[in-house]
């Protein structure tokens, strides 16, 4: 069986900046679900609320990589790794009798606003590479509503240097969002 991609420190993280956003408009959304470990935390969280969780994954593993994503320490992710289905997801939602969310297979550079929901108020990004981080930020940054938060995994990773340069570049377009960084998580205030 696969290792979580998440360790608990940054999953308890992750929770408590979704509940500081429920109180926002709109939905929750995850960018790479990989095997739905979080997405389950996720849709636990929201179970009891008007919120509904979208999961977006290309279920071919990872992408290639860019020149930006190149590390010494990141030699282990490569093309195809850290596959999954979008199969085995459904059935982990229905293991737990959750509700299932909506899942959208595709590749993030490949997904229109129309693949979106209308309001964001919390977004998950867990794409590994700098496209996957910029692509994310791209489609979500308009649905975003006052109180939103954008937590970006593996920002203060030095195997995955594309996820911090993406973040940043993004930042600097988008001066008036305010950064903390908890563990290797980038936490973006709307």
């Amino acid at each position: 069986m696969a290792m979580p991609q998440i360790d608990r420190m940054e999953l308890k993280i992750i929770l408590r900046e979704l509940e500081r956003a429920l109180d926002a408009d709109g939905d929750a959304v995850e960018f790479g679900c990989y095997r739905g470990d979080t997405s389950l935390e996720l849709a636990r969280a929201i179970r009891n609320t008007n919120k509904q969780l979208w999961l977006y994954d290309s279920f071919e593993g990872l992408p290639e990589k860019s020149n930006v994503d190149c590390s010494s320490a990141g030699e282990a992710f490569q093309l195809g790794e850290l596959k999954a289905t979008k199969v085995a997801l459904v059935n982990r939602f229905r293991k737990t009798n959750l509700p299932l969310p909506s899942i959208k297979k595709g590749w993030f550079s490949e997904l229109t606003n129309q693949d979106l929901p209308e309001k964001i108020c919390f977004a998950f990004l867990d794409g590994d590479f700098y496209l996957s981080i910029k692509d994310s930020l791209r489609l979500i940054q308009d649905k975003l509503t006052a109180g939103a938060i954008i937590v970006v995994d593996d920002y203060q990773s030095e195997a995955l240097p594309g996820v911090r340069q993406a973040v940043n570049e993004w930042l600097i377009k988008n001066p008036r969002r305010k950064l903390r960084v908890e563990k290797s998580l980038a936490i973006i205030s709307i």
